[in-house]
């Protein structure tokens, strides 16, 4: 080997890149989880709904147990001996939809989303536990996603990942890198509707905390010192209430849970709650240091 060889700078090993799309991160909470405790009907007993979780003045109009109507001031007036209208199981779900759309407005009267939570109501009632999916819930997602400026933001470490872990030389995201995006991001804050402007706005109670997502890096395009990506993320909640809700506090104290809760659980009604779908597709920019 000659002197000059031996000198040679040898030129750094090329690495192989990491093929997308590809997703890079799921909950734990897997998707389409039809057995979670939130997603059953008609499950439980008068009995055990007036016992367990005391609901017994469920309406202001009826009692749902037995179709009676509620009387006027006039009609509990002691000299009227006039029986209790009683109504079938079909009014009776008609009567409760109705409240449950009308107490639905104490938390969405303001902004561009106050419409959904209605809309949502109305999908169950007349639909049979097929999953929603809106273009209202598409932009409320990006739109949270994108305002998180946290550094626990989920978009922002994605971000940061490319930007430290791409191979600069070679013009790609090397696939020994692949479990550094991961890692990353396991730890941030996930999209979930819990700001105090989504008390009002209707998010907060048709979706607050997403059940489970997945984000995927749909492409990566990396041009000399500088990158663009799409990241994807699909996010999926379920309109429905468990035993845990009606048992909080919080809740016990808005009559429109009960009626949601009697609705959707009662053997005598058994309506379904559904999987609310919504996706957002973010493109991200970035440089290198």
């Amino acid at each position: 080997m000659t002197e000059t060889n031996m000198t040679e700078k040898k030129a750094p090993p090329k690495t192989l890149p990491l093929q997308f799309p590809l997703c890079i991160f799921k909950t734990r909470n897997r998707m389409d989880d039809y057995g979670a405790a939130d997603m059953k009907n008609g499950d439980l007993t008068e009995a055990e709904l007036k016992g367990k979780f005391n609901l017994r003045g469920v309406s202001v109009t009826l009692d749902p147990y037995t179709g009676e109507k509620t009387p006027t001031s006039f009609a509990m007036d002691h000299f009227n001996k006039k029986p209790k209208e009683k109504v079938n199981k079909a009014e009776v779900a008609r009567i409760l939809f109705d409240e449950f759309r009308h107490l639905s407005d104490t938390f969405s009267f303001s902004g561009k989303y106050q419409s959904i939570m209605r809309k949502m109501i109305t999908y169950m009632q007349i639909n049979n536990g097929a999953p929603f999916r809106d273009l209202l819930l598409d932009s409320a997602l990006k739109e949270q996603i994108l305002s998180d400026k946290s550094n626990d933001s989920s978009l922002l470490k994605i971000k940061n990942a490319l930007i430290e872990n791409i191979d600069w030389n070679n013009g790609h995201y090397p696939i020994n890198n692949k479990g550094m995006m991961t890692e990353a991001i396991k730890d941030t804050v996930l999209p979930r509707f819990n700001r105090l402007n989504d008390r009002i706005n209707g998010l907060g109670i048709s979706v607050h905390a997403i059940h489970a997502t997945h984000i995927t890096i749909r492409s990566l395009q990396v041009n000399g010192n500088e990158f663009r990506a799409i990241v994807h993320y699909r996010s999926q909640d379920h309109f429905g209430l468990d035993n845990t809700d009606m048992l909080d506090s919080f809740y016990r104290q808005f009559r429109i849970f009960h009626i949601w809760f009697v609705l959707q659980r009662w053997r005598g009604l058994g309506y379904k709650p559904f999987l609310t779908n919504m996706e957002a597709s973010i493109e991200i920019t970035g440089k290198r240091k």
